[in-house]
Order: C-alpha cells, then sequence, then structure tokens
C-alpha cells in the first residue's frame, strides 16, 4: 500500500515538474509564432534561437522587485496568484492514467468543481489590489467566464449521457472507439471557442482591453505575482487543449499522438490570437448566452432522444 502511494505521489509529482516545463516552452512558442505571423524575428538571443527566454524571463520576472500595496488587503493580495496556479494545477489530476494514477470514479464533477472555483482569486486578486482598473478587469473576466463555463457544462452532459460514466478514463476509451468529432462536430467547435473564454484568451481578453484597463486585474502585480499568474493561465491553455483531444480527437492512453493533438489545439489558441480582432464586450455576452447557450441546449436534447 505505501509503494503504491509513494508510486502515485512520484507520478504526479513529475507530471507537475513536465507541465511546468511544457508552459515554459509555450510562452517560447507563442513569442516564436506571434513574432512569424508579424513578420519579425521574436526572441532569437538567449541560448541557441532563444530557447532559453522563457528561463532568462522566470529568473528576470522573480527578482524582480514586488509592489507593496499600503491600501490593498496585502494577505488576499499575495495569497491569490498562488491559489490561482493551485487550482490550475489541480485539474491535471484527473488526467487519466493507464497506470500509476488516481482513477477518478467522478473526475468530470471534480473537474466541473475546480474549473468553477477558478473564477475567485481573479475576483479576489482584482478587489485587493484596491485599484479601479483592476476591479473592472476582475468584474468583467468573472462575468464572461461564469457565462462560458454554462456552455462548456452543457457540452459535458451531453457527452456523458451518451457514454454513461463521469470517469474521464472511461470516456478516453469510448471517444477511441467512435469518431467523436464527426458526431459532436459543432459542440467541438463550441467547447473551442468557450475553451478561449474560460481562459481569458484573445478574442475573448476582455479583462486585458489594452488601453481600456491598462492590464485588467493584474495591473498592480509584478515580479513573482504576475508570474504565477500567467503560469497558471498557460496550464490552463494547456489543460483545455488536452481535454478537447480527450473528448473529440480519440486520444487513447498516453502516447506522442496525444501529445501532438494537443500541443496542435494550443497552437491553435496561439494562432487565433495573432489573426482575430477583439470582440465588443456586449457581443461577447450575447454570443454566451444567445447562440453558445441555445445551440448546446438544444443539441443536448437531440442525444437524450437517443434513447
Amino acid at each position: 500500500m505505501v509503494l503504491e502511494y509513494s508510486i502515485i505521489i512520484g507520478n504526479y509529482f513529475i507530471m507537475f515538474i513536465l507541465i511546468m516545463i511544457s508552459v515554459a516552452f509555450m510562452t517560447l512558442l507563442e513569442q516564436k509564432v506571434v513574432g512569424s505571423m508579424q513578420i519579425r524575428i521574436g526572441p532569437n538571443k538567449t541560448g541557441f534561437w532563444g530557447v532559453l527566454q522563457p528561463f532568462a524571463d522566470a529568473v528576470k520576472l522573480f527578482l524582480k522587485e514586488n509592489l507593496n500595496l499600503y491600501t490593498s488587503n496585502m494577505m488576499t493580495y499575495f495569497v491569490m496568484p498562488s491559489l490561482s496556479l493551485m487550482f490550475s494545477l489541480s485539474l491535471w489530476v484527473v488526467y487519466p492514467f493507464y497506470e500509476g494514477g488516481l482513477d477518478f470514479f467522478l473526475g468530470v464533477l471534480f473537474f466541473m468543481c475546480i474549473s468553477s472555483m477558478g473564477v475567485y482569486p481573479i475576483m479576489f486578486m482584482g478587489w485587493a489590489s484596491n485599484c479601479k482598473y483592476s476591479m473592472m478587469g476582475s468584474m468583467r473576466a468573472m462575468a464572461q467566464m461564469i457565462s462560458y463555463e454554462v456552455s462548456l457544462m452543457m457540452i459535458i452532459l451531453s457527452l456523458i449521457y451518451i457514454k454513461g460514466s463521469f470517469n474521464f478514463k472511461e470516456l478516453m476509451n469510448w471517444s477511441f472507439m467512435v469518431i467523436p468529432l464527426i458526431i459532436f462536430f459543432p459542440l467541438s467547435v463550441i467547447w473551442l471557442a468557450s475553451s478561449l473564454a474560460e481562459t481569458n484568451r484573445s478574442p475573448y481578453d476582455f479583462s486585458e482591453s489594452g488601453s481600456e484597463l491598462v492590464s485588467g486585474f493584474n495591473t498592480e502585480y509584478s515580479g513573482g505575482g504576475f508570474t504565477l499568474i500567467f503560469l497558471a493561465e498557460y496550464s490552463s491553455i494547456l489543460f483545455m487543449s488536452m481535454l478537447f483531444c480527450l473528448f473529440f480527437l480519440s486520444s487513447k492512453n498516453i502516447s506522442m499522438i496525444t501529445f501532438t493533438k494537443t500541443m496542435i489545439i494550443a497552437f491553435l489558441f496561439i494562432w487565433i490570437r495573432s489573426t482575430m480582432p477583439r470582440f465588443r464586450y456586449d457581443k461577447l455576452m450575447g454570443l454566451a448566452w444567445k447562440v453558445f447557450l441555445p445551440i448546446s441546449l438544444l443539441l443536448f436534447l437531440y442525444y437524450l432522444s437517443f434513447y
């Protein structure tokens, strides 16, 4: 029993280390891809072809001086970035290991609960900063995340009803036997668009609307706190990409094909950022409540009619 738990803890520790390394190199990938799409070089000085740039950025940010805001709630201000990263990494616990991992019988419910909790650090970061720009950014991010989570939950309910299980491993094994992207194509498009809003990415990055809000809920953060916020964001991007592969791209256990599919979807996040203009905020909320929610609800009722 002790050996079994030791293996599980070791597996998850290694996985979290690999996630952090993947997040670091995804930032490099984003800088390179955006640079190419904007016809510029991108980072190329630190190491060969700029490969060491993420590590240089991390050292610079963690050594940078943190702001001490005397009019803020100091404890909440410093704790919330770490809590945001903790929630983001906690989502990876549900990844269906072939062996040596936890077998969540209700893993989908765990994902729903933790992803919903991710709203609170953003809300408290804006509130604790005691800055009107940060507060406005956190309110926008909170509103859009709650709006798009409803559509995400309807999509997951459709998949659960067809399969009849809340276990990610069973959902993955079922998706390997059929071609879910064809069966659930409208849901896959809604899932991808909702994932962009869930992770505050372009064209739905209203919490950071340029000159309008300076930098959104993280306006007052610098140094280590700023780094933790963006580690959480990119970790969530990788997790939502992995879920897209698990639900819609016929992934089977852990393999290089699964990782390749995940990186292709993560590349789409970067590609969309480079090509799509930011929506108007009212259009974003209208898209969530007047388009995505009715379509996902009607499709859920359609799948209910199968039985």
